[in-house]
């Protein structure tokens, strides 16, 4: 599990733990008092039906998957009579009305899950739309999950496994049975070229990210052509839209009926200035590069050599995988494996989701090495509303301190923002004044959110920063410093942090990982006012 530095809160409204702690028995509804990393207390499903092929991970992916939510776990093999069992085993497939029973006992256990608001994951084939059916359809407490691979590499997975009922030659027969999910089935379809701890994360976003909106599934439409940050992934929702690059797994664009809200980067530039990237395995400046954790003395590369520190993080120049997708929905993801000055292994996802209210990200780690790792997070998007510079542009940041930094852009202490030049807590015009500011303090509502909103200066129109979860300082950046003067002060980076600069060595809100832990920041971006 993941944990804070001694000292720090790490706390969410109702005071329990959002990023780690022991798992409290299970409840008379059988759901864990405590939610794990990243899924809420209560999640739009009961039950967790995992398909695929043999040899796709289906038995693998659903045990990690109910481990990590505290659910309980089932093979639907356990449903075969014996006798068939003994059949395949021998290589001989069963047919429909074979299977029926079988269907009918499995179906029978998700009634009586449901009915007890016992949640569960089960692993079953379940290859045709019409085992589906009779297993998930008109189940609205069941979510499908499908497992996706090449024939190929699921006969190579199969060849290697031992022990296993299944033989390899049956896969042929399996192929021909498959029918893959349908639209209308709203299943959340991972690919098993993946590590099965980051399938497991794209399920754990997808259960988080609730179902009121379009399924996460993977499709190659709608299509984006290979440019400067690779591939394009474009989301719609009524006049929402956004793209999210295959590099770095930055966003690109977001606007709202074709009125920009983010001072982006055309799909032919080169991304400058931190523009949408995401800043993992920590936000801002680490000085000198260099470090201690678990008695080690480490040395990052330094990436910012002006200043000599590293900036942020390691992951802003890798290509991110898709994952998952839909068309209003993305999951990217990407391994950050062990490295000078980072010895360390995660799993990352990111998962961009339009919906009508705006935009909400979800940046999910784990770890999936065998030692405890230093993390952070952080994301750098620029705004605008439109205006040419950002100095007339409205500005409200419910923030009750401000870092102080030195010459190297490092803190160098906490102060109240009362009585200074940097205190907008009541909407005003940014002015001349050059942040690159971090605050904390922040002054949240009844569900733990705080917002910070830009607005045009007619007041009449803007956009809201909405930091939700794993979020406990807010960077303000005007641009002054960009290597272009043509895009200085031309919008505002507001960049959501879940620690500030230097939390490498200051320790201040870092965030511990243990192996298997799990890390979870949201946020979102909401339009408001505009026709």
């Amino acid at each position: 599990m993941a944990r804070h530095q001694p000292g720090e809160a790490g706390r969410g409204p109702s005071g329990g733990d959002r990023h780690g702690g022991s798992r409290s028995a299970p409840s008379g509804r059988g759901a864990p008092e405590i939610p794990s990393p990243g899924v809420p207390a209560t999640v739009p499903a009961t039950v967790v039906l995992v398909t695929g092929v043999a040899g796709s991970g289906k038995s693998t992916v659903a045990r990690l998957l109910a481990d990590r939510l505290g659910w309980a776990y089932q093979d639907a093999d356990d449903f075969h009579a014996p006798a068939d069992l003994a059949r395949m085993a021998a290589g001989e497939a069963l047919t429909d009305e074979e299977r029926r029973p079988w269907l009918t006992a499995v179906a029978a256990w998700i009634d009586r899950r449901t009915a007890a608001g016992k949640p569960a994951v089960v692993a079953c084939s379940a290859l045709k739309r019409t085992y589906r059916d009779q297993l998930v359809h008109g189940r609205t407490d069941v979510l499908l999950v499908y497992l996706h691979g090449s024939r190929e590499l699921i006969r190579s997975r199969l060849l290697a496994r031992h022990g296993h009922f299944f033989p390899a030659r049956l896969l042929d027969s399996q192929f021909a049975d498959l029918q893959e999910p349908e639209p209308d089935e709203h299943a959340c379809v991972v690919d098993v070229d993946r590590p099965p701890q980051t399938l497991v994360s794209a399920v754990v976003a997808r259960l988080a990210a609730g179902t009121e909106v379009a399924p996460t599934a993977l499709t190659e439409e709608p299509y984006m052509p290979p440019t400067a940050s690779g591939e394009q992934w474009r989301l719609r929702h009524g006049a929402h839209e956004a793209v999210v690059v295959e590099l770095g797994g930055a966003l690109r664009l977001y606007e709202v009926g074709g009125w920009p809200l983010l001072d982006g980067f055309a799909a032919h530039e080169h991304i400058t200035g931190g523009r949408g990237q995401l800043l993992v395995p920590w936000p801002n400046r680490v000085g000198a590069g260099r470090y201690v954790f678990g008695g080690e003395d480490l040395q990052l590369p330094l990436t910012e050599p002006e200043n000599g520190n590293a900036i942020h993080g390691l992951l802003r120049w890798v290509p991110w995988r898709l994952l998952a997708r839909g068309e209003d929905a993305v999951m990217v993801g990407t391994t950050l494996f062990p490295q000078p000055g980072y010895p360390y292994r995660l799993e990352v996802t990111a998962e961009y989701r339009l919906g009508p209210d705006g935009l909400e990200t979800t940046v999910t780690a784990t770890n999936t090495g065998d030692t405890a790792a230093p993390y952070g997070v952080g994301q750098h998007p620029y705004l605008t509303v439109g205006t040419d510079v950002v100095d007339t542009a409205l500005v409200t940041v419910p923030a009750r301190s401000r870092l102080r930094t030195d010459e190297h852009g490092l803190p160098a202490g906490e102060e109240p923002v009362e009585g200074t030049a940097y205190d907008f807590r009541e909407a005003r015009p940014i002015g001349g004044e050059r942040l690159d500011t971090a605050y904390t303090g922040l002054d949240r509502d009844s569900a733990g959110h705080c917002v910070v909103r830009l607005a045009h200066p007619s007041g009449q129109h803007g956009i809201d920063v909405r930091l939700v979860e794993g979020v406990r300082y807010v960077q303000l950046y005007t641009g002054d410093t960009l290597a272009e003067p043509g895009r200085r002060r031309r919008g505002i980076a507001i960049e959501p942090m879940s620690c500030p600069a230097d939390a490498f060595r200051s320790g201040t809100a870092l965030t511990v990982l243990e192996p298997g832990g799990t890390h979870v920041f949201r946020w979102g971006l909401a339009p408001w006012g505009i026709r």
